[in-house]
């Protein structure tokens, strides 16, 4: 097979799986009740978790920066951030071409000469960092919220919490010692965007009138961005939707409002990473750190 057809069997699995899962999602609810949920949402809290959605990327191009910085790479920061927006418009609207990360590391390895291994290393890194936060964001939502399914694993939550941390720093410093400075100021990024993105979906809640359980939709939030990192769909299409249907289920939340939830961080991801476009006909020219 070539790398042609690797690539278009790649979409076409993906597209297929995403399909599939949407189309479970709408035999499971109705998509009707759905739309007038989204339909209500206010303005004013949508625009207010679009500014937020964009901050935390910012923080997350940043954080990526500091990595590239630890091998070498020293990308000046406007660069950095052109080059991580048409990373993501890559990684939502070309699924089965060339990816996000591996565009980024082909052409940070092509400019900079960093090494091949180091280069994809760093974005493997950045990627698990922001898992890691995400992961210590559900004990601590799990740790205080008053469900009695989620109350059934306090002591597995609260043990995961230093466990979790410990295991990634010494995974991080015997595999990867070259970027192991880079780990604690990882960690702010990861713990400052992370919560950023929360603040961004409370938005959501506030836009869509949810004033009940506010906790359990944000730790379902958590899980399906956990879930939607498996390369199995497009941008996360389906299996964030699925992920709601059923912590609903479990929380005994509306699943109605959940995938609307879910709906409207997709399109707003969308919108934003949209603008991306403009560098996929413009590449960005990567300019050297100055000082």
């Amino acid at each position: 097979m070539t790398e042609k057809q690797r690539k278009l069997l790649t979409t076409i699995i993906k597209v297929a799986v995403s399909t599939a899962l949407i189309y479970f999602i709408f035999t499971k609810i109705n998509f009707g009740d759905v739309l007038l949920v989204v339909k209500k949402a206010k303005l004013g809290y949508l625009i207010l978790a679009l500014l937020l959605f964009v901050f935390s990327k910012i923080l997350n191009a940043l954080r990526l920066n500091l990595y590239f910085h630890t091998i070498g790479v020293k990308l000046n920061q406007f660069s950095n951030l052109k080059l991580y927006l048409l990373g993501m418009f890559y990684n939502l609207f070309l699924p089965g071409g060339i990816g996000g990360d591996a565009y980024k590391g082909y052409v940070i390895q092509k400019k900079f000469k960093a090494g091949t291994k180091k280069v994809f290393s760093v974005l493997l890194l950045d990627r698990l960092s922001g898992m890691l936060l995400i992961f210590l964001y559900v004990c601590l939502l799990g740790l205080i919220l008053e469900h009695q399914l989620i109350q059934s694993f306090s002591i597995l939550f609260l043990t995961a919490i230093p466990l979790s941390i410990l295991t990634f720093w010494g995974l991080n410093k015997k595999i990867f010692p070259y970027a192991i400075s880079a780990f604690w100021g990882s960690f702010l990024y990861s713990a400052v965007l992370q919560a950023t993105q929360l603040l961004a979906v409370v938005c959501i809640l506030k836009s869509l009138a949810i004033t009940l359980n506010e906790g359990a939709y944000l730790f379902v939030f958590l899980i399906s961005s956990i879930v939607s990192v498996v390369p199995l769909t497009i941008g996360g299409i389906g299996s964030r939707e699925v992920t709601f249907l059923y912590g609903a289920k479990w929380l005994q939340l509306s699943a109605d409002t959940s995938v609307a939830i879910s709906m409207v961080f997709f399109l707003i991801t969308a919108l934003v990473s949209l603008f991306g476009i403009y560098y996929h006909f413009r590449k960005p020219e990567l300019e050297v750190l100055d000082y």
